[in-house]
């Protein structure tokens, strides 16, 4: 059975996949054209937006954000302190404490963006990740933390971009993947306590991470998201290793079991393995 046969076996309605190695065709399976909900895939978009808005002049990684003495890293990196939803009590631990995953830290970073270039997240989202990549059939429509749809085919893109990037220099992309204040704690949603639980300026980092939602072939510099919706992207750039998956039906259990072995199967794909 080969990487991307191993999907028609999940136990969802809708399913597509797709995975690619350095600058080799993409390979994909399902729908690969249907547009489905990223849930919290969201926010690697999200992020590459911030960090465009800092390599152009404005924003600052260090400029003040959420609440005091945070800044617009530590929204990125969920160290900020603040409490997972915004209808909570605003903060939960002192900044830099501990790795709490926090929608509201994204939503709030969404109000800077807009504030620091005068241009709504969802639009300067558009003009400065979308349109460039032909992303022609995503958008955030919603929540900086859930709220873009988008597709397979639209994913690659991304995919393509994040190996070998160009919308952002080397070094900026060097430090959105590598761990933000590595040794916090904290819980991996789904997946429970981690110690350390690295987070980068809005990937999620493998680390030494167990359980964890990628393979056990993935390296630990490994980063990437998923969300809710049972979506998920990740980026291995030590095997220069690129996968999305897009379904209709939310991560649970079956999830947890049937990424890892997907994600083995399309390492060992992309090493030549079948």
């Amino acid at each position: 059975m080969s990487a991307l046969e191993a999907i028609d076996a999940w136990p969802v309605t809708t399913v597509a996949a797709g995975w690619l190695r350095a600058d080799d065709a993409p390979t994909s399976r399902g729908r690969t054209a249907h547009r489905l909900p990223l849930a919290s895939v969201t926010k690697p978009l999200v992020a590459l937006a911030v960090l465009i808005a800092v390599e152009e002049g404005s924003l600052a990684l260090d400029r003040p954000a959420g609440p005091p003495g945070a800044t617009v890293a530590h929204l990125l990196s969920h160290s900020s302190g603040l409490a997972p939803e915004a209808s909570e009590h605003a903060t939960i631990s002192r900044v830099a404490t501990r790795r709490i995953y926090s929608n509201h830290g994204y939503e709030i970073l969404g109000q800077v963006v807009a504030e620091a270039t005068g241009i709504d997240l969802g639009t300067y989202l558009r003009e400065a990740i979308l349109e460039p990549l032909g992303m022609d059939d995503t958008a955030l429509e919603g929540s900086p933390a859930r709220g873009a749809s988008s597709t397979v085919d639209d994913l690659l893109k991304l995919g393509a971009q994040l190996l070998r990037p160009t919308l952002l220099s080397a070094q900026t992309m060097a430090l959105a993947t590598q761990p933000h204040l590595a040794d916090l704690v904290g819980v991996l949603p789904g997946f429970g306590q981690q110690s350390p639980n690295p987070w980068g300026l809005g990937f999620e980092i493998k680390g030494s991470k167990q359980p964890h939602w990628t393979g056990s072939g993935n390296s630990p510099q490994t980063y990437g998201h998923f969300g809710r919706a049972g979506t998920f992207l990740w980026v291995d750039p030590r095997l220069e290793t690129f996968c999305v998956v897009l379904t209709d039906r939310q991560f649970g259990p079956w999830a947890a079991q049937a990424w890892p072995a997907l994600a083995d199967r399309v390492l060992a794909a992309a090493a030549g393995g079948g």
